[in-house]
């Protein structure tokens, strides 16, 4: 990417919902922005609208790893996945995203009130989003 202010999107992917956040590399500031279903066959197809309404240059997939680094099953289904969207013609970037669905539950419970599992992905992409801007890879 160049170094013009770009939007970028964030996704936890997970077997039952992807978490998404949104951000523009001029503030380098990770936005919640909403959970769609995973095991929706249009998928793909939410992304892309997402890409088109909110001008979106690139994205960030959160990649999941076991404790020992290794690769896993949810390892797998999201480089499915990943693949799938570098049809969309948007640069794909991953960012490490061990313990952010943990991370996202402590910070929803910090903040008081009621929250959902969605709530929890939503924040969980926020935090790989945040984490992939402050890494300085753009």
């Amino acid at each position: 990417m160049s170094q013009a202010s770009q939007r970028i999107l964030a996704l936890d992917i997970g077997t039952v919902r992807t978490g998404i956040a949104i951000a523009d590399t001029a503030t380098k500031i990770a936005i919640p922005y909403r959970a769609i279903s995973s095991q929706d066959v249009d998928l793909q197809q939410h992304i892309k609208q997402i890409i088109q309404d909110e001008s979106i240059n690139g994205i960030v997939v959160g990649l999941p790893r076991n404790q020992s680094g290794e690769t896993t099953k949810q390892t797998d289904f999201v480089n499915r996945i990943a693949n799938d969207l570098r049809t969309l013609g948007v640069a794909i970037f991953f960012q490490d995203e061990s313990l952010t669905s943990v991370i996202a539950e402590d910070r929803l419970q910090a903040r008081g009130g009621k929250y959902t599992r969605a709530d929890i992905d939503i924040e969980a992409a926020t935090i790989i989003l945040q984490d992939f801007l402050e890494s300085n890879r753009l």
